[in-house]
């Protein structure tokens, strides 16, 4: 048996870090090792450019209740000449004035809305991590800064044989009360399964430099027991 600290993440939309360019914003359909680490650091009050080494320990296991639907929102863009940089009024008619023209591209923001999953952690302290994240310093987000969290987390540490046991005390949220979970992720161990890459281990944060991972993907079927108060 070992101490895990289970949770829920839902959204009304999230966004989960896939490879970034300039036009193109993906999701992936579960939240990384990367994103799990920084909410926590958020509940904890750590600072973008603070030590998050204290996290670096942790095991993450992540359950897909619901991995939501698939939403591409599009923007568009404006970018000013490299002339009008030199010059102290650059809005659009004092360009047109001097002959000049901003360029509009249309970019691509995909999100993932109604998205549900079952957190559990392991290998550290995980009594300071529960409290956080039941009264966290920073707001909390599901990816990105317009997605806050459309339920409390609820955190819970208890003893368990693995996460797949753990993770079946997890409450959820009163409108996904009776959802089942068919995916589990976790770091991949020898002998696993069906394995994916993910490009989320933090390597150098202030960089946002991230290195590869293992992730065993297996399917499962928890139906969490436990019920809201």
């Amino acid at each position: 048996m070992q101490p895990h600290l289970i949770f829920t993440l839902t959204a009304s939309l999230a966004a989960m870090g896939d490879l970034a360019g300039h036009e193109r914003r993906g999701s992936l359909s579960w939240p990384g090792r990367s994103a799990i680490l920084g909410l926590l650091a958020a509940a904890l009050g750590v600072e973008r450019d603070g030590d998050f080494s204290a996290l670096d320990s942790l095991g993450v296991a992540v359950a897909v209740f619901d991995d939501g639907t698939l939403l591409r929102d599009y923007h568009t863009v404006e970018s000013v000449p490299s002339a009008a940089v030199r010059r102290p009024n650059s809005r659009p008619e004092a360009l047109a004035a001097a002959g000049l023209r901003t360029a509009t591209t249309i970019t691509l923001r995909d999100y993932r809305s109604d998205a549900l999953y079952g957190v559990a952690v392991w290998g550290g302290a995980l009594a300071p991590l529960r409290e956080a994240l039941a009264a966290p310093r920073f707001t909390l987000y599901l990816g990105r800064k317009s997605c806050p969290l459309s339920a409390p987390p609820g955190p819970l540490v208890l003893d368990a044989e693995g996460a797949e046991e753990a993770l079946a005390a997890l409450v959820l949220p009163p409108w996904r009360q009776g959802a089942t979970a068919r995916w589990l992720m976790t770091d991949a161990e020898p002998g696993a399964g069906h394995v994916e890459q993910r490009q989320d281990r933090p390597l150098d944060r202030a960089r946002w430099h991230f290195a590869a991972r293992r992730v065993a993907v297996r399917q499962v079927s928890i139906q969490p027991n436990g019920r809201a108060a």
